[in-house]
């Protein structure tokens, strides 16, 4: 069992026991936390709507978010995942958003960007998000998986805390 497959169930649990529904914004994983909470019986309780804005222009289009800030932080950066945050809450029902952006490789990747560099962004309507930093190891696959994993467990987490 994957990290992903044992976090959803607890997701979907907490989630639903706290009244809330979800938002996610997935640039670099692409879908992977939404599709690994909609494998979860009674997800349809909790999972209001998932983007997969992948480009400069969807991340426009689909949340708002402005090219201004992605061409003076690069898509890739905490504004640019805090805005997707926001965006998926402006654009949803939701009450909780999980955004995520980065570099999955094997090429795109910079010395001040390497691949591997993920931003995850956790908010809930009418707060501040939570942004975090990581750099994971490995090809395309593990660093996507470890992504949506650590969206769904810091997601776990600051429902646990402001729920």
């Amino acid at each position: 069992m994957s990290d992903l497959d044992a976090l959803a169930p607890k997701v979907i649990a907490k989630c639903r026991e706290a009244g809330v529904r979800l938002a996610l914004a997935e640039a670099c994983t692409g879908g992977l936390m939404t599709a690994a909470l909609t494998e979860v019986p009674g997800a349809s309780a909790v999972v209001e709507r998932g983007f997969v804005p992948y480009s400069n222009e969807s991340k426009g289009e689909q949340l708002g978010v402005p090219l201004a800030l992605l061409q003076a932080h690069g898509s890739v950066s905490a504004e640019a995942v805090g805005a997707m945050a926001a965006g998926a809450l402006e654009r949803s029902w939701a009450d909780w958003a999980v955004a995520e952006t980065g570099i999955a490789g094997p090429g795109g990747g910079t010395e001040s960007k390497p691949v591997g560099l993920v931003f995850i962004a956790v908010q809930r309507r009418g707060r501040a998000a939570v942004v975090e930093r990581h750099r994971f190891e490995g090809d395309r696959r593990q660093v996507r998986h470890a992504a949506a994993a650590r969206g769904l467990a810091l997601l776990l987490e600051q429902v646990g805390v402001e729920s």
